[in-house]
């Protein structure tokens, strides 16, 4: 995702948040220029285990709740405060609304730099190879391992027996 949706077009869209999770949708950030808060549903929340890592309210927010209350939830957020508020349709907990920093927290990434502007929704990876990074050896690989140089000298005579044939 490039952009990002504002507070009140999530706000005014919490029903079809709902149904797009409940389609497969994965976890996005929103926010008024910048992500501030992430949406994720309450499975990734429970899977990344959540409810260990964060206090969170008994009670699940009703949608019409949640878009009353979004707009000052994500002030608290920018400000460093408040907890992730789980939310859903007929009192189901079915999706979390949490800062950014605390889903990176929650998922364990690092924290970017002051002053970056980082979608942690959005993995990113660095893919240069490291100095002194040098391409595989199987057989050095399997030297100091008699099972492993076993399963290697097998799969090779397989392969050997099959090119004969």
């Amino acid at each position: 995702m490039t952009s990002w949706g504002s507070v009140d077009q999530v706000r005014a869209d919490l029903v079809g948040v709902l149904a797009r999770f409940r389609a497969g949708a994965w976890a996005f950030s929103f926010g008024d220029g910048v992500p501030e808060a992430v949406m994720l549903t309450y499975d990734e929340f429970e899977d990344l285990g959540g409810e260990g890592k964060f206090a969170v309210a008994d009670e699940v927010i009703e949608p019409g709740v949640l878009a009353q209350q979004l707009p000052r939830l994500v002030e608290a957020m920018r400000a460093g405060a408040g907890v992730p508020v789980v939310w859903g349709a007929d009192g189901e907990p079915e999706a979390v609304v949490m800062s950014t920093a605390q889903y990176r927290d929650l998922r364990g990434d690092d924290h970017p730099p002051a002053g970056v502007v980082d979608d942690p929704t959005v993995r990113r990876y660095a893919t240069e190879p490291l100095p002194g990074s040098r391409p595989l050896d199987l057989d050095e690989w399997a030297a100091n391992d008699p099972l492993t140089r076993e399963l290697l000298d097998e799969i090779r005579a397989e392969r050997s027996e099959g090119d004969d044939q």
